[in-house]
Formats: C-alpha cells, structure tokens, sequence
C-alpha cells in the first residue's frame, strides 16, 4: 500500500455512502418503524429478522449475533475486505478519490503498479471470456460440457479462452503499457519480442477476497501446448500462498455455514458448487500452508469451532498435506476432517459419475483429521503382538504430543488407547516421549454477542445512554448536568466517559457517532453502542413521544443520582465525629434540603406510574 488513507477522506466516504444501500445489495431491508429498517442477518442462520440498519446514523446492528458497525465495518465483514480495501472499494462506488499518507516514494510506486497490474488481469479477463465464445474455442466448451459444466457455470467463474496469440497486441491496443503487460505474468519476453504466455488453454481468473483478479490458472488443450497446468508466476499482485481459487465467490456461505471444503483443482471447485457444497476453494498450484490458513481464518472468523474438511488423496502425500497444515497453526485443528471417495474420484469425476449427491455425501461422511492420521500411521501393523503395539505407539506418539489442545488430545488418548488395546497410561508415556507438547492451547469459546443488558443491572443507566447515544438532540439541555456520579455501573460509567469525551459538535451525527465509538475502550462497548443506537426508543401510553421519554429517563437518572447522594450525606451524617460538630452538621443538613428539593423538581419531568 502506499501508506495510510488520509483521514479526511475516510470521512468523506463515510459521509457519502448511504448505509442502508450498501447493506440492501446483500440484505432485503424493511421498514422497522423509528427510522430503523431490519432484515434478515447475513452473518448467521435466523427465520426472524434481527438484523437493524438505522440509516439516519449510519450504522447497523444485528440482536441476534452482535455484529454492528458502520457503511465501512459491513463492508469488511460481509466481503471478508481490510479496513483498507473496504474504503478503497466504497470509494470507488461514491467517487471519492483517496489521498494516501505516511508512505515511502517506493511504497507509492507499488500502489500505481498494483493499480496498473489489476487492470491489465481486469482487460485480460474480458477478453478472455470473450475469446470462449469463438470458434477457436470449440475444444474449450467441449471440455467444459464433458464434464457437466454449463455456460451458467462459465459465467459465474469467469471461465474464458485463451487462443494461440492475440492477447498482448489487444492489451496494447487498449492502452496498457508493455512493462504492466509483462509484470502482470499474461505475457512472457524473450528472443526480442513478448508473447503470450497462455496459448491454447481453457483458462479460470484467480480472485482475490475483493473479487480483484491477481492472477490465471489455466489447462492445456492440446498436448503440443507445455504443461498441463500453467498459473501465472508470483507477481507483485499474485501470491499462490495467499490465494485462494473460488474464495471469492464461496466467502459469504463459508461465514454463513462455518465451513470450508479444500479440493485440488479448479474443476473440483465448480464441481463441488454445482452440487451444492458451496463452501468449497482450491490452492493454485501450490501445496497448503501458513497462507492459506491465514485466509481461512478471515473466511472463518476465526471462529474455533468452524469446520475445515480436505478432500485430499488418502494417500500419503495427502496425509501429510492435511497434517502439513496445522502443524504451525492449529486454530481450526480440532474441527478439521479429510474426506476421501472409496475408489479415491476427485469431486469432479465423482460428480460426473454418481451425480450431485454423491458429492455432498463425500463431505457429510469425513473423518475428523487426527483420526485419519493417527489410523493411517499404525495401518500395516499387527496389532496383536506386543511388537506391533510397540511400534504403533511409537508411530503414534508424536502425532499425539502434536495436538495442542490438551482436551482434544486426552480424547485421541483414550482412542488410541482402545484401538490398540492398551492401558491409557502407556499412551501417556508413547505422547510424553513423541516431544515436548509444553505450550498447549485449550479451547476457546466465543465471548456471547454485545447486548443492552436487561436484567441484572441498572436498567435505568442503560436507557439513558440509548438516548444520549440515539437521540442526543432531544437531551442537549441535560447533558451537562449529567456526569461521572450519574452512573453506579462501572460499564456504564465508561460508556458516559466515551459520549462525554466526543463533545457536543456534530451532536448525533455519524460522525459524532463514529467518535463515541472510537472513544469506546473495548469492543464489547463499540458493540453495545450499536445496539443502543439499532433498538427504537420504548414508548409508553403515558410518554406520549420520543420527546418525553428521553426527557423523562434524564430526569430518572438524576433523581436517582441524587438519591444515592443523599443517603451518603446521612451516613456521614451519623457518623460520631459529625454528629458532634454542629456546623458541619447544620452544612450537611442544609444539602440535604437542597437534594431533597431538587429531587421534588424532578420528578415533574415523568409521569406517575399506575
């Protein structure tokens, strides 16, 4: 990147995208009543709407699971996006240009080649997809429809042709420079003269999360035309480790069901989709490792309990791809299965053999991951002799000692120990000598979503907030009087401190908003301020508007406020050392007539309850 985005221009594109538009475009909003819309929330399963976009702030919240945020948060959350490409791309829809700052003149330079590289996979792409359609391509579509893909499929790929010669001079054409042509990895150079480097190929675009093209993976139709598969070499755009082939189109449904199929091939992906596994992406020509667990994390949640499943082959290259993977990382490790076809079909000649069920069946039927390992390393071994109980436990141990969660592990010990038919102890032992699993991680669970609390604590604290944070305008002439020791709660206390600390300009706005959010020390409270700000403000039959509720719940505050004042004065008041020195006490008496009319005036600001 090159460097930071101007904060100004943050704002600016936070002030001129509408929320409720952008949410629209993947939620089907209805009008909740109080200037809120809601609708069905796309980051978990329901059947009643819970999910609340108030577009007059700017912000949307979901009662349901918690997630809340603004134009820019649901961008990031429902594309799977960096802050930086959320703005990038909400910039591109409003026409804001972004200024970046704080980044070297190389790191610049690398933001106008990016810049140059996507747009040369952009107008390759096109063409490409164009090209399928001609009659050089006839070998192309065959291929495509021999194996159950039709053009709906094509389409929703990108799928295109990429005949003998003809790209580079197209590219050209259209006014790319010859260096981005080449640096972009289409275009190969040498003996003098650049080429195509996909000639003859049936060739699949490779996205980013953000839906930008980085790269091609493509597949000779001929067998005079080189390797059978050919990528795009690492560019500045495109790494193979960090990517992967179908994210892009399955990252809602991988959030949605918190799970993703890892296949071998870009077929496999289509494949998979088409029979309803849509949670299925590929590596590209590479093996998977440590990137692509990061990019899992992000598709995920990094929700621990998520659900990752290899179709690798069960052979044991397979095995030690799968095990390869979690060996440094193991986020997902309890929650990992292999899924392996009884005559090892690939879901793609699965699919074209036994149909679309058949390939759903093969993902439903998987074996969690250390099962399949820990069988497949004591698999040859007699296990009714002492030596070959021996030598499982030694082939066993180390693939033991290398489950960090210690539940997790105690379980696979316990099956070990039964499969064998040895005391769980000798397990302990094989584990303890497999190496040192010193640094174990037990399990996380999910901290449960943000929610105005209703019930075991001061419900009154927290309906003042929700106006203060909701509907500032209609309070302005209490909110100095209300303060630190308005508040009993200390979460409450600390969301004061964030409306407080935002000032008074712009009062209510979004981004008076976004500034109370901001000042927020956590985001459990950021999450509890979007909630505030989704949930309409109660209306009773005697508070016959907005107005008077909130009026009301100030006065509420400051009534009990004063309460707790008073009775901390008649405590003192008690107190021997007092009680005995008569001008302090007639002081204190004289506040408490003070509080006590105080109190008197503010209870005219409510109606009597009953």
């Amino acid at each position: 990147m090159a460097g930071l985005i101007v904060s100004d221009d943050i704002a600016t594109v936070r002030e001129r995208v509408r929320i409720n538009d952008v949410v629209s475009e993947h939620v089907t909003l209805k009008n909740a009543g109080g200037g809120s819309m809601k609708g069905l929330c796309p980051f978990h399963e329901e059947r009643t709407p819970s999910f609340h976009v108030t577009p007059t702030k700017g912000l949307y919240y979901c009662f349901g699971c918690g997630e809340g945020g603004d134009s820019i948060d649901f961008v990031m959350a429902v594309e799977h996006l960096s802050f930086s490409e959320a703005v990038e791309k909400l910039a591109g829809r409003t026409g804001v240009t972004l200024r970046y700052e704080g980044g070297n003149a190389g790191q610049k330079r690398d933001h106008g080649k990016r810049v140059a590289l996507l747009a040369v996979n952009a107008a390759a792409a096109e063409y490409f997809v164009n090209q399928l359609a001609s009659n050089a391509a006839g070998k192309a579509r065959g291929f495509l429809t021999e194996r159950g893909f039709g053009e709906e499929s094509w389409r929703e790929f990108g799928i295109g042709y990429a005949p003998r010669n003809g790209l580079v001079e197209h590219l050209r054409k259209a006014g790319h420079e010859q260096r981005a042509i080449v640096e972009s990895g289409v275009a190969g150079q040498g003996e003098g003269r650049t080429y195509d480097r996909f000639r003859d190929r049936l060739v699949w675009p490779i996205r980013e999360l953000s839906g930008d093209i980085v790269g091609f993976g493509a597949r000779r139709l001929s067998e005079d035309s080189g390797p059978k598969y050919l990528n795009t070499p690492e560019t500045a755009v495109y790494k193979k480790s960090n990517v992967l082939f179908g994210a892009h189109q399955a990252r809602r449904e991988i959030a949605k069901q918190q799970q993703v199929v890892i296949v071998e091939g870009y077929t496999d992906v289509m494949a998979c989709h088409l029979a309803g596994v849509t949670t299925a992406v590929a590596t590209c020509g590479t093996a998977f490792g440590e990137g692509h667990v990061k990019v899992l994390r992000r598709l995920l949640l990094d929700d621990s309990d998520a659900k990752v499943v290899f179709t690798f082959d069960g052979d044991a290259a397979g095995r030690k791809a799968a095990l390869r993977a979690y060996q440094e990382d193991q986020q997902f490790a309890g929650s990992t299965y292999i899924a392996i076809a009884r005559d090892g079909l690939d879901p793609c000649d699965l699919r074209l053999r036994d149909g679309d069920e058949a390939v759903r069946d093969l993902v439903s039927s998987r074996t969690p991951l250390f099962e399949f390992v820990l069988r497949s390393s004591i698999e040859g071994l007699d296990l009714g002799t002492a030596e070959g109980r021996s030598a499982a436990l030694k082939k066993a141990g180390p693939i033991l000692a290398g489950i960090r969660d210690e539940l997790l592990r105690e379980e696979y010990d316990r099956q070990l120990a039964g499969w064998l038919g040895v005391d769980q102890e000798q397990v302990r032992r094989a584990v303890q000598l497999g190496g040192d699993h010193g640094r174990r991680s037990s399990n996380r669970s999910k901290s449960p979503a943000g929610s105005v609390p209703a019930r075991g604590t001061n419900l009154l604290e927290w309906q003042a907030l929700q106006v203060m944070v909701r509907s500032p305008e209609l309070v302005v002439e209490w909110l100095d009087s209300i303060d630190f020791e308005s508040f009993a709660d200390s979460r409450t206390r600390s969301l004061h401190q964030a409306v407080a600390t935002a000032g008074v300009v712009d009062l209510g706005s979004p981004a008076w908003l976004r500034q109370v959010m901001d000042n927020c020390s956590d985001d459990e409270e950021r999450r509890l301020v979007g909630a505030m700000v989704a949930k309409p403000l109660p209306a009773s039959a005697a508070e016959s508007s907005e107005q008077d509720y909130a009026v009301g719940i100030m006065a509420r505050l400051l009534f009990e406020a004063a309460g707790r004042r008073t009775g901390d004065l008649r405590a003192t008041l008690s107190a021997p050392e007092v009680s005995e020195d008569g001008a302090r006490s007639a002081a204190i008496l004289a506040d408490l007539q003070e509080l006590e009319k105080y109190r008197r005036s503010l209870r005219n600001y409510w109606a009597p309850e009953g």
